[in-house]
């Protein structure tokens, strides 16, 4: 079973959400209906980026590390699919959305 690392884009305010899930789907709709305390009252919020990995740990773990880099022109290039991401993190896939 994989994991995913998933980007939000509010668009109300432009700003983004970066997440891990094994199923983005139902985590998208959890953001959506304001179950999510994080993204609540920020909304509505557009997936924007999808980058599937081997299993849910590694996806865990490339989005703490996403999110410790606190640069958006980063998350932008992920959102582009061009980021390179460092070799620690293995089976990367870019999904379309």
């Amino acid at each position: 079973m994989g994991g995913y690392v998933y980007i939000l884009r509010s668009e109300t305010t432009g700003r983004f959400y970066v997440g891990s899930a094994v199923d983005p789907e139902r985590r998208l709709q959890e953001h959506l209906s304001g179950h999510v305390k994080a993204t609540r009252n920020r909304g509505p919020w557009v997936r924007v980026g999808i980058v599937g990995f081997d299993d849910p740990t590694t996806a865990r773990k490339a989005e703490y590390w996403l999110k410790s880099l606190r640069d958006r022109r980063l998350v932008q290039q992920v959102c582009d699919g061009t980021f390179v991401w460092p070799s620690r993190f293995s089976g990367v896939r870019y999904e379309t959305l």
